[in-house]
């Protein structure tokens, strides 16, 4: 007799027509719109980075799917670790690095732990926190966009202590938002962030709570410190983090209310960090340390189960 396998897993229960490859694509498609900023600000290296780490991805989980003696899917997942590396990664990276990188975020943080769905951390940012600490001194070395009016400003990206903006903040903003300034290839551009986020919230790729409440969390606090609030949501990572790594599905909280609590735990650790460590970004490392917390979040905030009540005590 053949065995019968019954699959278990969280709601919703209902099939809409979108398949693991379909969401994975149109998130690529949505990861497009950063990726044309990081090739405008900063020239073709741009491309050759991205196709390395896309390229990388791919072979590494073939090779190792091989060695499993798994089926190999092309369900676009690697591509997306790829491409999204890549767009953390400083503009001049050497290509080797970024190869190790690519191979690192699939072999180690992805396959080591069962493959896709069952890893524990987002394999971009691990990749990523990988390269820095392998590689410190290259994973800080910034350039400036050749559009960029190089007598404004001195420094490497605006969340660094030697920053310095010498003309008025409305043009900073103004830079901040389109992408004209130094940082990571994807991080640059808040405009292009937005539109692809935008395009994952209409398709319902993405649920909204992460994010809002990740970068609501991280205005208020930013307003508790002192800070500028602007400023601090439109430079560095955060609005790649928030729309893009954040709403990872398999590392983030599967409950609406398990994902504002995830939210606000983001915005509390990129708070802390930014403003008590040694470190002027603290996206990565917040990711990565509520994705470890995930499996709790998702253990204690459940949805009451349909047709259960609570048992009264005088019964």
């Amino acid at each position: 007799m053949e065995d019968n396998k019954i699959l278990i897993s969280h709601a919703p229960h209902i099939w809409k027509g979108f398949s693991t490859s379909r969401i994975m694509y149109l998130v690529v498609v949505a990861l497009l719109f950063p990726a044309a900023a990081a090739i405008y600000f900063f020239g073709y290296y741009a491309i050759y980075l991205m196709l390395t780490c896309v390229v990388t991805a791919v072979l590494t989980e073939f090779i190792i799917k091989k060695i499993r003696k798994k089926r190999f899917i092309m369900d676009g997942s690697a591509v997306i670790t790829g491409l999204l590396l890549a767009l953390t990664l400083p503009p001049r990276l050497p290509l080797w690095m970024a190869a190790l990188g690519s191979f690192f975020a699939i072999a180690v943080v992805k396959e080591a732990f069962g493959g896709l769905g069952y890893n524990i951390f987002n394999p971009a940012l691990g990749g990523r926190a990988f390269l820095a600490v392998c590689f410190s001194k290259e994973m800080t070395t910034w350039v400036l966009p050749p559009h960029f009016n190089y007598d404004a400003i001195t420094g490497a990206t605006p969340l660094s202590e030697n920053f310095v903006y010498q003309s008025d903040k409305i043009s900073l903003y103004k830079d901040l938002f389109f992408g004209n300034t130094g940082g990571c290839l994807g991080e640059t551009s808040a405009l292009l962030i937005l539109i692809g986020a935008l395009f994952l919230v209409i398709f319902r790729i993405i649920d909204w709570r992460i994010p809002v409440f990740y970068i609501g969390t991280v205005v208020l606090g930013s307003f508790i410190m002192g800070k500028d609030v602007l400023f601090q949501i439109l430079a560095g990572g955060l609005m790649i983090g928030a729309f893009f790594m954040a709403t990872d599905y398999v590392t983030s909280p599967v409950t609406r209310n398990g994902r504002i609590i995830f939210g606000v735990g983001l915005g509390i650790l990129t708070v802390i960090i930014r403003n008590f460590s040694n470190m002027p970004e603290g996206v990565t490392y917040s990711i990565l340390i509520m994705n470890a917390f995930n499996p709790l979040i998702d253990r204690y905030i459940r949805v009451k189960p349909f047709g259960f009540y609570k048992k009264s005590k005088n019964v």
